[in-house]
């Protein structure tokens, strides 16, 4: 980007235009130069071997992506595990682009945005009524199964809002319009779990057979559904969209946390970092949309929850509230982010956001090659090159902490 073209902003975007801004545009290049196809962190059977010897097998798909995963080397390379586009890492460094052509008025980045978006149009999961995108990779979780491109809730939903982005910041009507379609994926596709005139829980996958409820997917639908609605001015499908915000938020502890599953012994995981992030960023996006208050409440004891113990006092994200160790990349993404949308929500969070990117910055950011590490250890660290897990997530956040906090890090 010129000089010339970062002095069309405000004073505000002008002081941006610094050292965080120029880390930005170096994790975005490394994205451009790889044509924005990489790693996933649940990817092993995108080495063709790995994906026909575990084929059929529930065990031997979990034991194949956990070892892959759980690898301390980059072994995916030596495996033979192809690199991919995926649309939710794209949806990521879409927004990060169209933030940046916002704060420092590069058209560059715009244009950039867009191709990326016309893409995501163009290659939604085959097989639907509705527009929808999930993982370019056959994935086993605990409670389910999704064959490669097989569409999900939280995909789609981070679609959803870059689509919005980039109605909202080009003015695209085609955008709002494929994203209201999406919404109905979210929505009308199987499977609901749970429903009564105020409350509703809808699945992670769009199965039938599905029984398991992971807690921020009701969140993350919701909130698109909040916001497409806003757009259109459509009060029933606002309506629609609080009653699964109002599913999440009924599940609070009364400490302020949120299990990652419903019921909680449904999965070893407890309160762990970025989905709790998730959540707080839905009952906040929901607050703008909807235009209420009803989860104020929640919001704020979750937040409060969220800093206490899901972060040291250095900002290092911890994985879990009882838990330090490992310290994950997504984790400190979503914290900057989630105290950066406070902080332009309540004027209260860029300090925390602030403290959270300088952790990033000086323990898990590469200067030379540019990348951010995937998880530091007690005695290590895994240098792990996702491409969606480390970098889109990390260009997210810090275009996100530069456009709501608009100060050096």
């Amino acid at each position: 980007m010129s000089s010339e073209a970062a002095t069309r902003g405000s004073p505000a975007a002008i002081r941006a235009a610094g050292p965080l801004a120029r880390i930005q545009g170096h994790v975005l290049r490394v994205a451009q130069d790889l044509q924005y196809e990489g790693y996933s962190k649940h990817d092993a059977l995108n080495a063709p071997w790995l994906e026909q010897l575990a084929a059929g097998s529930r065990a031997a798909r979990l034991i194949a992506i956990q070892a892959v995963m759980r690898c301390p080397v980059h072994i995916r390379p030596l495996v033979g595990v192809r690199t991919a586009r995926n649309p939710k890492g794209l949806a990521l460094f879409v927004r990060a682009l169209l933030a940046r052509s916002r704060v420092l008025a590069d058209d560059q980045s715009a244009i950039e945005a867009r191709t990326l978006l016309d893409w995501l149009v163009a290659h939604p999961s085959p097989g639907f009524e509705w527009p929808c995108w999930g993982y370019p990779y056959p994935w086993q979780d605990v409670g389910f199964f999704a064959p490669r491109d097989f569409p999900n809730r939280v995909v789609t939903s981070f679609v959803v809002h870059a689509l919005l982005d980039g109605f909202e910041t080009l003015g695209e009507p085609r955008y709002l319009e494929t994203a209201s379609k999406a919404v109905e994926f979210l929505l009308k596709a199987p499977r609901t779990l749970y429903a009564d005139d105020r409350h509703r829980c809808v699945s992670y996958v769009p199965s039938a057979e599905v029984e398991w409820i992971v807690m921020d997917v009701p969140a993350l639908a919701g909130a698109a559904a909040a916001r497409v609605g806003a757009l259109l001015g459509d009060a029933v499908l606002v309506n629609e969209a609080g009653r699964l915000v109002r599913y999440v938020a009924s599940k609070q502890t009364e400490y302020g946390a949120w299990y990652y599953a419903h019921p909680p012994q449904a999965s070893h995981i407890t309160h762990d970092n970025y989905h709790t992030g998730f959540i707080l960023d839905a009952l906040l996006g929901y607050r703008e949309w909807a235009r209420s208050d009803e989860f104020d409440a929640a919001y704020r004891n979750g937040l409060r929850f969220y800093r206490e113990r899901l972060f040291a006092p250095d900002g290092a994200p911890r994985f879990m509230h009882d838990r330090g160790y490992p310290h994950d990349i997504h984790g400190a993404a979503q914290g900057i982010i989630t105290f950066a949308l406070a902080h332009h929500s309540t004027g209260e969070g860029a300090d925390f956001s602030r403290k959270v990117l300088q952790w990033a910055l000086r323990v898990m950011y590469e200067p030379e090659t540019h990348w951010f590490a995937y998880q530091q250890h007690r005695f290590y660290r895994t240098h792990i090159r996702e491409l969606r897990w480390c970098q889109a997530w990390m260009a997210w956040a810090i275009a996100s902490h530069l456009e709501n906090c608009g100060e050096w890090a």
